[in-house]
């Protein structure tokens, strides 16, 4: 549902842009705008009314634009930074809060019907995770057809049509996380690679990122399944351990499974018998990092994934579609006994 563009004094937008830059601490040439954003965001820690005075406003007059955000585990913890990320992009656009909606538990048709309900409430933006290569192309389709620019954020599947895919890597966030555990286990090792919901297209890319590097390495691997709710998850580690005691790593991929693993290790003395990673950046799992239980643990900017969607969905509209949506990759950091320190030291949005 695209917007005609609308019309800007070119003195005030002038005045406008200048005053933004001079608050974020930036200039146009040295940083990019997205850039330009999280500094005003992060540092100013204010919405876009803080920035406005009487005479000339942060931005050109524009609707309030509505966005959903599709979600395949709406309560997991992992996504509350990216719920934040939303909600602080939606109040510095000064827009109402982006839909949470989706599926509590990795069920594809809740998230499908979601979508649905979306595209008939005509909303203008979707940013949905891709976790099926199959059950998203039609309603993507259909939003498309009818203006609706949908993007997809933290699970993507390249076959479908979404505009564009704002997360990280995961395969080769998978390989490089086995590169770092095949030198700290003897070859012939046993490695428990565990994994909420397997065959999830935002996860599974981590295992099968992985196994190729174990399998050169003389690893032998196993899944563990440990489920889509957070609860179930620290069960099914505890009973998988219990049967596999002979296990010298366990290698999570995804972050109710790393607070579970976490705590496997912890609850069991296991520190420095078993050794295992984490994937995102809870409490729990920064707090075995620092203890040396998990030998690391990986961020991949939950927050980013909420943020820039809405950033991106804005600036289509706002531009009648000339400015469109693309690519980002909210990367690939090691969190490690060295550099945990400062994720403990800021809790923050």
């Amino acid at each position: 549902m695209s917007t005609e563009p609308h019309e800007v004094d070119p003195k005030k937008y002038d005045a406008s842009r200048r005053r933004f830059l001079r608050n974020a601490g930036l200039t146009a040439a040295a940083v990019p705008f997205m850039g330009a954003f999280t500094e005003v965001l992060t540092e100013r820690g204010a919405s876009a009314q803080a920035f406005k005075d009487s005479t000339v406003p942060m931005f050109a007059s524009h609707p309030s634009y509505r966005f959903s955000f599709v979600n395949h585990v709406t309560t997991n913890t992992f996504f509350t930074a990216t719920r934040y990320g939303l909600a602080d992009a939606c109040n510095l656009l000064g827009i109402p809060t982006a839909q949470w909606t989706g599926s509590q538990n990795s069920i594809v048709s809740e998230m499908v019907t979601a979508m649905d309900q979306a595209i008939a409430a005509k909303v203008n933006g979707i940013a949905v995770c891709l976790i099926d290569p199959v059950a998203f192309n039609t309603p993507t389709d259909n939003a498309l057809n009818q203006g609706i620019p949908v993007l997809s954020y933290n699970a993507d599947e390249p076959g479908n049509d979404r505009m564009c895919y704002i997360g990280q890597s995961n395969t080769s966030a998978g390989a490089a996380a086995a590169a770092r555990i095949v030198k700290l286990v003897p070859k012939g090792s046993l490695v428990g690679m565990v994994i909420a919901t397997p065959g999830s297209g935002n996860i599974q890319p981590r295992i099968d990122g992985a196994l190729p590097v174990f399998k050169e390495a003389g690893l032998e691997t196993k899944v563990v399944a440990g489920g889509a709710l957070q609860a179930a998850e620290l069960t099914a580690v505890q009973a998988w351990w219990e049967g596999h005691k002979n296990v010298k790593f366990l290698y999570s991929v995804d972050s109710g499974d790393s607070i579970a693993v976490a705590t496997l290790i912890e609850k069991n003395n296991l520190a420095g018998k078993v050794l295992g990673s984490g994937w995102d950046v809870g409490i729990p799992v920064l707090q075995q990092v620092q203890k040396g239980s998990l030998a690391f643990s990986i961020d991949q900017q939950a927050y980013l994934q909420g943020f820039v969607p809405v950033i991106q969905m804005f600036l289509y509209q706002i531009s009648a579609g000339l400015m469109q949506p693309c690519d980002t990759n909210t990367g690939l950091g090691f969190v490690t006994s060295a550099n945990v320190g400062p994720y403990l030291a800021h809790a923050t949005r």
